[in-house]
């Protein structure tokens, strides 16, 4: 009967309730026969002996923040044509809809509408004898407001169990944070951004606490992940050990990230861990500068201050009177350093090596511009993708481990006695690496957390 059917208008909201999709903007289309909705990561797996697939939906327009993750029986393939010509082949699935308290099955199509205007488009097969459409009009049953949406959409999020985890860093516009914070939201977990500096602790022994500036306790967190600064590594470990203290999971330990920033201590690791290294030579007196100097095979050789980081405090000395006055120089200020033997032949490049989780994900070859030096060390320059050998992979994971890091960015340089390691970054930046090999380092990231989060919980 005509007066049974629902009255619609060009727009409408609309939600999928097996999906756990609680509220989506649909385009009303009864020129379109088939639905679509919005979908990323699509992969299809068994399931109960039926085939299925899983996908993800950011359910708000101009939102890529707001995630679902998202299965259905998958009912098969089809060809689409879209109304521009295109035609492309897209999977089906089918499932329930929920229009105005009725619910009924459809079957829709799943595929990438950034482009398009809406997430959802309905079809007139969902609607054949249940609905009439009224072209003029728009939301006639209802729209939810921006407070709302957030609510629905954060108990959505939360009923897919996720993690609430804190990103202990210093800059949150940083590109490697925005793309931490991004993956975590994209997995459907719990993000937030804890700037080290306004973050403070309470020691005790029966009630130990980490307050928020305005006094808000941060003890409900399951996973931590440390991106510190090396100026501020005392006080940026120190609420890493807090956290240990409560059982949170960190993705990088305390003693960990405070042994890779001390360069004899982690190089004296290293090597006890049969990881070669560039000659390097350490001493206290100015008296000791000559011998020194032939101790790491004479000049040009590399002087670093054992306080710099990422490429400061490092200067190459091309003669033996240079090297001299380098030395001596950073002596007489009561600086400690490090004098280590010039790699010429691996010609201004170096290899590294984005270690998770006790696996190379991804690796590049960075490159100093025409008349940089690099002194052993990244300087800037350009990046490109490397296969890395075997042997430099197997030293990788043997660094970080040796560093006991589950993430790390471990630096390796080509010499002619072999890859030999230069240093190990438990901090490493994302933005490089991500952009010259396009690939999910930051996912593997939240990834590496859920999967030691439940190794902590059934140890």
């Amino acid at each position: 009967m005509q007066d049974q059917k629902v009255v619609i208008g060009s727009e409408e909201w609309c939600s999928f309730p097996a999906l756990g999709i609680p509220k989506i903007k649909a385009r009303v289309d009864s020129g379109a026969k088939t639905s679509a909705l919005h979908a990323i990561n699509i992969a299809p797996f068994r399931k109960d002996e039926e085939n299925w697939v899983r996908f993800d939906v950011n359910p708000i327009q101009k939102n890529v923040k707001t995630v679902l993750h998202c299965e259905a029986r998958l009912v098969g393939r089809r060809i689409v044509k879209s109304s521009s010509g295109y035609k492309e082949q897209r999977y089906v699935i089918s499932t329930d809809i929920c229009f105005d308290n009725q619910t009924w099955p459809i079957e829709m199509t799943l595929t990438n509408r950034d482009s398009m205007g809406f997430r959802m488009l309905l079809g007139r097969e969902a609607m054949i004898g249940r609905m009439l459409v009224d072209p003029s009009q728009s939301y006639l049953l209802g729209q939810p407001t921006s407070e709302e949406l957030k609510t629905v959409y954060r108990d959505a999020i939360q009923a897919k169990s996720g993690l609430r985890i804190g990103l202990l860093a210093s800059n949150p516009e940083l590109y490697s944070n925005k793309r931490i914070m991004e993956a975590g939201e994209s997995r459907g977990h719990d993000m937030h951004f804890l700037n080290i500096k306004e973050c403070y602790m309470k020691l005790d022994g029966h009630n130990p606490e980490i307050h928020y500036r305005g006094g808000k306790i941060l003890n409900d967190f399951d996973a931590i992940i440390p991106r510190i600064r090396p100026s501020i590594t005392f006080y940026g470990c120190a609420l890493t050990r807090q956290f240990e203290a409560l059982k949170v999971f960190c993705l990088n330990s305390s003693k960990a990230i405070t042994q890779s920033r001390d360069k004899l201590y982690s190089l004296q690791l290293l090597l006890n861990h049969g990881v070669d290294i560039p000659t390097t030579g350490f001493a206290n007196s100015p008296l000791d500068t000559d011998d020194l100097i032939k101790m790491v095979g004479g000049t040009p050789l590399i002087v670093k201050l054992l306080e710099g980081t990422q490429g400061k405090g490092v200067v190459l000395a091309e003669t033996k009177k240079a090297a001299e006055s380098v030395i001596n120089a950073f002596k007489s200020l009561n600086a400690n350093i490090l004098v280590q033997e010039f790699i010429k032949e691996a010609d201004g490049k170096d290899i590294r090596c984005f270690v998770i989780d006790g696996k190379v994900v991804a690796a590049i070859q960075r490159e100093a511009l025409p008349g940089e030096f690099r002194a052993n060390i990244h300087l800037g320059g350009t990046a490109s993708i490397i296969k890395p050998t075997q042997e430099e992979k197997r030293i990788a994971i043997k660094a970080a481990k040796a560093m006991d890091l589950k993430v790390a960015g471990v630096d390796i340089i080509r010499s002619s006695k072999g890859p030999l390691l230069l240093e190990v970054n438990s901090s490493p930046g994302l933005e490089g690496i991500e952009g010259a090999t396009n690939k999910d380092v930051a996912g593997e990231m939240i990834k590496a957390i859920e999967k030691n989060f439940k190794l902590q919980k059934t140890s």
